[in-house]
């Protein structure tokens, strides 16, 4: 079965880190790109960071510039997405998900469930 898990969501203060985690299994992992997405209370889900899956390239969106790292580990089946100076508009549950072209241009093709990730003020 294909799954990705998603962990390390949790509850930090303004400035705070986190580093949340996917592991891939059921597909081959290293022909994919892959891309952290969140959803925020009362909001759609959007796109944050995808890094694709050759030559590692790296995308993000302006409000994370900056503060997010996405990386990954073939080897391991994983990617992450470090996360520093955290603010409260950084609350959401985060996502993690497989996009097949391998560009993080099209449409993803497997879904985690989330994590979520708290930042007080």
């Amino acid at each position: 079965d294909v799954q990705l898990q998603a962990s390390g969501g949790g509850l930090v203060h303004t400035g705070g880190s986190l580093t949340l985690s996917c592991v891939a299994s059921g597909f081959r992992f290293d022909d994919y790109a892959v891309g952290w997405f969140r959803q925020a209370p009362g909001k759609e889900r959007v796109g944050v960071s995808c890094i694709t899956k050759r030559d590692f390239r790296t995308q993000y969106i302006d409000a994370v510039k900056g503060r997010f790292t996405i990386s990954r580990d073939n080897a391991k089946n994983m990617v992450y997405l470090q996360m520093k100076d955290l603010k409260p508009e950084d609350t959401a549950v985060y996502y993690c998900a497989a996009e097949s072209l391998g560009t993080c241009r099209s449409a993803y093709d497997y879904w985690g469930q989330g994590t979520l990730v708290t930042v007080s003020s």
